[in-house]
C-alpha cells in the first residue's frame, strides 16, 4: 500500500517547544524540478530551533510551521532534472526547514553526499555547528599561534572552534560558567579552559597565556560575559557577537572599547553561508569531512528520541552538563 501521508513536529502558536510541538499526520510532500524527497533518519535540536519555535529568532515562520534545520536522510524520490543524487543516497542538509518529519523535499543541489565512513549520528550535525565553527575561524584572518578566547566553550560550537582552532595552530582559550564544564571539556581533549565562577580566573589565564595577545574574543553568552571577554583582549581587538544564551544585551565598558580602540562585529551563520563564494564553502566542507573522519574534530551524541518524544527531547537538550546534541529520530 502507497503511504500518503508522514508524521510530523507541527507548532501553532509561538511558545515553550515542549508545549507547541506535537506530532501531526501531514502529506507527503513531493518533489519538483530538481528537488529530491528525503525520508529523515535523524535531526539534531539546536538552540536556534528551538528559538525559532518561541518566536524570538531572526527568522519567524509563518503559522502553523514545521520546525528543525539539520537532518541526515536517504533519498527516497527524485524531481524532474536531477541527475547527482541516486535513490537510496545518504544526504545531509544544514540549509532546509522543517525537517523534524519523517520526510521533506529539498534541492537537489543543496544536500552533500554522506561517504559511507560516517555514521548517521554524525552526519546528523555535521552541517550546521561545525561549519557556523569553521566559517568563524575563517572569517577572523587569525594565523597560527595567535590567541583567542571565548565562553560558552562547552557548547557545541565552542567545542568545534577549539578542536578546529587547535588543528589550525591556533591557541584557544575557553570559558565556562562552572567548574563542572572544565571537566567535561578534557574527556573531549581540550584542555586550555578556565571557569569563570572564582575570583582569580583572570590570573589563571594569564598563567595559560603566558601574556601573549588575545586579538579576537567570541562572546555566545551577552550579559556581563561579554564584559569579561571584553576586558581580556588586546588593543585593537575584535569582539565577535555570535549568540546570546544568557541575556539579549551585552553589557560592555565604554572604556574597553574606547581605550582599546576595540571593535564589536556580529557573526549570523546562515547569511554568511548564503554569501560565501562555492569553492571557499568546498573548501572547508573538504576540511570538515577531514577532521570528522579522523577524530580530530568530535560530534557526540547525548540522547536520541522519536519525534513524538519531543517534550522529554527538550528538556534532554536543556540539561546542564550535556555533552553532545539531542537527536531526534522521525
Amino acid at each position: 500500500m502507497t503511504t500518503t501521508t508522514m508524521r510530523a513536529l507541527v507548532q501553532h502558536e509561538f511558545g515553550d517547544p515542549a508545549v507547541v510541538l506535537a506530532v501531526e499526520e501531514r502529506p507527503l510532500p513531493q518533489p519538483g524540478p530538481g528537488q529530491v524527497r528525503v525520508r529523515t533518519l535523524l535531526s539534531p535540536i539546536h538552540n536556534h530551533d528551538l528559538w525559532t519555535v518561541r518566536g524570538i529568532y531572526g527568522f519567524k515562520p509563518a503559522l502553523p510551521a514545521l520546525a528543525g534545520t539539520e537532518a541526515v536522510g536517504v533519498v527516497d524520490a527524485l524531481g524532474a532534472g536531477v541527475d547527482q543524487l541516486d535513490l537510496g543516497q545518504r544526504v545531509a542538509t544544514g540549509g532546509t526547514f522543517g525537517l523534524w518529519t519523517e520526510h521533506f523535499v529539498a534541492d537537489a543541489a543543496g544536500l552533500i553526499r554522506v561517504p559511507d565512513a560516517l555514521p548517521d549520528e554524525s552526519a546528523a550535525q555535521f552541517v550546521a555547528m561545525p561549519f557556523s565553527a569553521i566559517s568563524l575561524l575563517h572569517s577572523l584572518d587569525l594565523r597560527e599561534g595567535d590567541w583567542l578566547i571565548q565562553n560558552a566553550a562547552n557548547g557545541a560550537v565552542g567545542r568545534m572552534v577549539a578542536q578546529l582552532g587547535a588543528a589550525r595552530g591556533i591557541n584557544v582559550v575557553g570559558l565556562v560558567r562552572r567548574a563542572g564544564g572544565v571537566n567535561e571539556l578534557r574527556t573531549q581533549g581540550i584542555e586550555r579552559v578556565i571557569a569563570t565562577d572564582t575570583d582569580d580566573w583572570r590570573d589563571k589565564l594569564a598563567e595559560i597565556t603566558g601574556g601573549a595577545p588575545l586579538h579576537v574574543g567570541i562572546d555566545s553568552v551577552g550579559g556581563t560575559s561579554a564584559g569579561d571577554i571584553m576586558s581580556v583582549l588586546a588593543t585593537n581587538g575584535t569582539l565577535v557577537v555570535f549568540g546570546a544564551m544568557a541575556s539579549p544585551t551585552l553589557e560592555i565598558a565604554s572604556g574597553d572599547i574606547i581605550f582599546k580602540q576595540a571593535a564589536v562585529k556580529g557573526f549570523w551563520g546562515s547569511v554568511v553561508s548564503r554569501e560565501m563564494p562555492a569553492d571557499i564553502k568546498g573548501q572547508l566542507f573538504q576540511e570538515l569531512m577531514g577532521r570528522v573522519l579522523d577524530g580530530t574534530l568530535t560530534l557526540p551524541v547525548a540522547a536520541t528520541y522519536d519525534i513524538s518524544e519531543i517534550s522529554a527531547a527538550v528538556a534532554a537538550s536543556g540539561e546542564a552538563g550535556r555533552v553532545g546534541k539531542v537527536l531526534l529520530r522521525a
